[in-house]
């Protein structure tokens, strides 16, 4: 467990590193309104995250490391928004159209608001 526990946050901590350069890349780059920032972490943390499991992470008993470095940790300290499409994505692939898009929309719209609640909480 410790050793898991280690290995998520490498993956985590270089995952952080690499949005927080990736972001001030961007706003380098395109300096409007636009979040392009993290826009761009998001789509290529769905790439990356992609790519990982179907590198053959399919099977956790044979990859568990790597898999944890990698998609758990890797991906999951760049962002979490590729583990949310990863995700649904597995709804889809078992059929489970209708709790697909509760899912999405429960999320995107839960989480607007519990982000407002907590601005307001917090003023």
């Amino acid at each position: 467990m410790i050793k898991n526990i280690l290995i998520v946050g490498l993956g985590g901590g270089l995952g952080s590193i690499l949005r927080y350069l990736s972001q001030k890349m961007a706003l380098r780059i395109y300096p409007i309104q636009f979040p392009w920032g993290t826009f761009t972490v998001n789509i290529i943390g769905c790439l990356l995250i992609g790519i990982f499991w179907g590198m053959n992470f399919k099977t956790i008993e044979s990859n568990e490391n790597w898999k944890l470095l990698l998609m758990t940790g890797l991906c999951g300290g760049f962002t979490t928004f590729s583990a949310f499409t990863l995700e649904g994505i597995g709804l889809l692939k078992e059929q489970k159209l209708a709790l697909f898009f509760l899912y999405i929309a429960a999320s995107i719209m839960i989480g607007l608001a519990a982000t407002y609640l907590g601005m307001k909480l917090s003023r």
